[in-house]
């Protein structure tokens, strides 16, 4: 495993000096993880707004889409 330097306020410091029993690699691991996980879905969550406008076809739509398949599948 790599090992990265982050800096923390002072105050911080002593802070997290009181609480022995944290694992604090590891709650920073966590966090690196967590905000890399959030960019990801933004990415994608934009990928697919790009998708959704580019792909727009005049006059169509998703309900009424989804209605004529339940309704043909009724009908089977």
């Amino acid at each position: 495993m790599a090992n990265v330097t982050i800096t923390v306020p002072e105050e911080l410091r002593r802070e997290m000096k009181k609480r022995k029993r944290t694992n604090w690699s590891l709650v920073a691991r966590k966090a690196f993880e967590e905000a890399i996980r959030q960019e990801e879905m933004t990415r994608a969550a934009e990928g697919i707004d790009t998708l959704r406008t580019s792909y727009k076809t005049p006059g169509w739509s998703g309900v009424k889409e989804i209605r004529k398949w339940r309704d043909a599948s009724k009908s089977s």
